[in-house]
């Protein structure tokens, strides 16, 4: 592998790390302040996707597909944690699981209401249409590069959001302990319902970048659900810091994995996370490592 293939394979597995960080930092967040664990997660992804199809289709703009599709995915996060969620916090584990599972089933069938079972592609927008000539034969999209800075961008957003705004102090005093949180008179009800919704967005979000780059298609949250899991228990859960180092690790693992080993391709990563586990237990960043 020459110089220029590897550093065209390094962005690949960049750009598919960053997108499962978006994904992943909403779980993490669900998952560790609030204590939820949403199944349903990788259907959010999958709406988002089909959000961005019907409203580009209707339309014939990406940019108000990326707006309306996080708004309405943020809208139903909201009335969901209202309805649902907020009923099963501080529920066992069990009974979380089988609300979701059951939000993946009413999700699915919306979906097949909607927008049907065909398979579709969306259309990137005009101005990020083509690719950068690398060599003769060597090309690469524009999209994918500019979904590289768009995602570095929300990235670091997302920092800036957890590490230096009151909110994000509410949000890690909340990890840390809810009791304590809503004895100091913080609202912290009031913030579980927007950390819901907003890793609800996250998810969608992921689903709309990524619809440009890959066909749009019923079930296609299965598989970033399970990633998203992986990267959550890799980073330590609750974690935002190890959900960025775990998803950034699993998509060079995977990525390299399927160019020099193709036929082991599938299971690297979860030898990766278990050589991780079995080094710290409770994840990259988790607590009590």
């Amino acid at each position: 592998m020459d110089a220029l293939t590897f550093a065209v394979q390094l962005l690949n597995g960049l750009q598919y790390g960053l997108v499962l960080f978006l994904v992943a930092s909403g779980l993490t967040l669900v998952f560790g302040i609030l204590g939820v664990i949403n199944l349903a997660h990788g259907a959010f992804y999958m709406l988002g996707a089909y959000l961005a199809w019907w409203i580009a289709a209707y339309t014939g703009s990406f940019m108000l597909a990326l707006i309306g599709g996080v708004a309405i995915s943020f809208v139903l996060g909201l009335l969901l944690e209202e309805i649902f969620v907020k009923r099963m916090i501080g529920r066992d584990h069990l009974a979380q699981v089988l609300l979701s599972f059951g939000l993946i089933l009413v999700i699915d069938e919306v979906r097949q209401i909607l927008f049907g079972k065909d398979v579709h592609s969306v259309a990137p927008p005009a101005w990020l249409k083509g690719s950068i000539q690398l060599t003769d034969i060597l090309s690469y999209p524009v999209y994918r590069i500019a979904l590289c800075v768009v995602c570095l961008v929300l990235a670091a957003l997302i920092f800036f959001v957890i590490q230096r705004t009151r909110l994000g102090m509410i949000i890690r005093a909340g990890a840390e302990n809810r009791d304590m949180t809503r004895a100091l008179g913080i609202p912290f009800d009031k913030v579980n319902r927007y950390v819901f919704a907003g890793g609800i967005a996250l998810a969608a979000l992921g689903g709309i970048l990524v619809s440009p780059i890959s066909t749009v298609f019923p079930g296609m949250g299965d598989g970033m659900l399970i990633l998203s899991f992986v990267v959550v228990v890799l980073g330590g859960i609750g974690s935002v810091a190890g959900a960025a180092i775990g998803a950034l690790m699993i998509g060079l693992t995977d990525t390299f994995g399927k160019v020099f080993f193709p036929q082991f391709s599938s299971i690297l990563i979860y030898v990766l996370m278990a050589g991780i586990l079995l080094w710290r237990p409770n994840g990259l960043m988790g607590k009590g490592n």
